[in-house]
């Protein structure tokens, strides 16, 4: 299960529109609770450096995500995951991103984007603890309001 804010769900949905008819990407960043499941608590929009089949790839370059990763130390979070559009095409993850999906216990966000209108937005766990055994599993995506971001946090669960 994976949980973000309706803030950061509309922000990666309104970044897979702006990007159409391209692929967006982003970063997830936030901690995984036992029990909870990952939380975002930052998305970190991502250039697409595939300028070959940005329609339907897309890739994050090497010194984008280790920036992006070092802005998550140093806020105290981790990656819990990545965004992606998919325009014209399901929310389903492919072939292309199970291949260069290697981030064991992160969240695979994936939004299909239809003549330019986010319509659904799905979200696959990649679970295992090698190339050899990863598979990515359905997640649900928990959209928190500020009220329930509220109750969360008077429960301690934030």
């Amino acid at each position: 299960m994976i949980h973000i804010s309706e803030e950061d769900f509309r922000a990666l949905r309104a970044h897979g529109e702006e990007t159409y008819p391209h692929e967006c990407c982003g970063v997830l960043l936030g901690k995984n609770e036992p029990g909870v499941g990952n939380r975002v608590s930052l998305i970190v929009r991502a250039g697409n450096t595939r300028t070959d089949s940005a329609h339907n790839r897309y890739n994050i370059a090497p010194q984008e995500l280790v920036k992006i990763q070092r802005q998550a130390r140093g806020l105290g979070f981790d990656i819990v995951g990545f965004y992606h559009s998919h325009p014209d095409h399901p929310a389903q993850w492919s072939q292309t991103d199970f291949a260069e999906a290697h981030w064991m216990g992160c969240s695979y966000i994936i939004t299909s984007v239809e003549k330019g209108k986010a319509v659904l937005t799905n979200s696959f766990l990649l679970t295992g603890t090698s190339e050899e055994n990863k598979a990515f599993q359905d997640e649900d995506v928990v959209v928190e309001t500020p009220q329930q971001e509220l109750i969360s946090k008077e429960r301690g669960e934030a």
